[in-house]
C-alpha cells in the first residue's frame, strides 16, 4: 500500500509540474477534461489513482511531448503508449526516405536533421559550408549543433552578428526547454550562456540586412572573401507516434539576400 501511494504522489508531482509549466489553473485543466477540480486535485496530491486513459487524456491538454507522456503513464503505474525506434531500423524506412528526399532537394542551400537535443543527425552536402574546418573535438558524436555556432572555437569568430545570432539562439533554446521539460536543454544553455558571457561584440560586424533584419534574424557568416547571409526555418514530423520521429527537426538554411543566393549557387 505504501509503494502504491508513494507512486501516486511521484504521478502527482510530474502532472503538478507540467500544468504549471504551461500556465494551466487546475479548473481550467478539469473542464478540459471533463473531470471535476476536486477529482483532479485528489489526483495531483494523491489521493486519488488516475485511470490510463485520464494520464492520456491529461497529458494530450498539456501538449506534453511523447517521452514525457510515458514518464506519466510509468509514473501512475502503467506501460508506456509511444514507441522509440532507431532512426536506421526497418520501421523508420520510410523517415528516413522522406528524409533523405528533403535534405538532397534542398541543395545548394545548407540543410541539416537534428535531435531533440540540437545533436546532429544527417545533413546535406551544402551543409559543409557550415561545418568545414572545425575543430575535429566539436565535430566528434554527439556533434552538437547549438555548441558549434556559439563555441569561441566554432563558428562564433565567424559570425560578424554574433551577439543579435546569440540572442536569437539563446530565445530559442529557452522556449524549447519551456515546451520540452528536458534537463538536458538545460545543462546545454548554461553552457551556451558561459561562452557568451565575456565575448564582447565584433566591432567591424557590418550593418544588418536592411530587407531580411526587419522581419527575420539572419546569421551573416563569414566564408572566406565573402559573407553569407542565411536564415532558416524548422520543420518537424506531424502527428508522431514515435519519439525518435516527435525529436527529429530538419534546419534548412535559405539566402537572406540575392548575393548569398548566387554564391551558394555558384558553390
Amino acid at each position: 500500500m505504501t509503494q502504491q501511494l508513494d507512486q501516486r504522489y511521484v504521478f502527482g508531482d510530474l502532472l503538478r509540474d507540467w500544468r504549471r509549466s504551461r500556465n494551466v489553473t487546475q479548473m481550467a485543466l478539469a473542464n478540459k477534461a471533463e473531470i471535476s477540480p476536486r477529482h483532479l486535485s485528489f489526483v495531483e496530491n494523491g489521493r486519488s489513482t488516475p485511470s490510463r486513459s485520464l494520464v492520456i487524456r491529461l497529458a494530450g491538454h498539456l501538449e506534453v511531448p511523447l517521452r514525457g507522456r510515458n514518464q506519466l503513464l510509468l509514473a501512475a503505474g502503467f506501460a508506456p503508449e509511444y514507441s522509440k525506434q532507431e532512426l536506421d531500423g526497418p520501421r523508420l524506412s520510410m523517415v528516413r526516405m522522406a528524409i533523405s528526399k528533403v535534405l538532397t532537394g534542398h541543395d545548394p542551400y545548407p540543410a541539416l536533421v537534428v535531435d531533440h537535443s540540437w545533436n546532429l543527425v544527417e545533413a546535406n552536402a551544402s551543409a559543409s559550408l557550415l561545418i568545414a574546418e572545425l575543430p575535429a573535438d566539436l565535430l566528434a558524436e554527439p556533434c552538437n549543433m547549438l555548441r558549434i555556432s556559439l563555441h569561441p572555437r566554432g563558428l562564433a569568430p565567424r559570425i560578424l552578428n554574433l551577439e543579435e545570432w546569440t540572442e536569437h539562439v539563446l530565445d530559442r533554446l529557452r522556449r524549447q526547454m519551456r515546451i520540452s521539460g528536458d534537463r538536458e536543454l538545460v545543462k546545454l544553455h548554461a553552457e551556451l550562456t558561459g561562452y557568451t558571457g565575456n565575448r564582447a561584440p565584433r566591432q567591424d560586424a557590418p550593418s544588418r540586412n536592411p530587407v531580411a533584419g526587419d522581419v527575420i534574424v539572419p546569421m551573416r557568416l563569414q566564408h572566406g572573401e565573402h559573407v553569407l547571409s542565411l536564415f532558416s526555418t524548422v520543420t518537424t514530423f506531424g502527428t508522431p507516434r514515435d519519439i525518435t520521429v516527435e525529436e527529429l527537426a530538419i534546419e534548412a538554411f535559405y539566402p537572406a539576400d540575392e548575393e548569398t543566393s548566387e554564391l551558394l549557387r555558384s558553390l
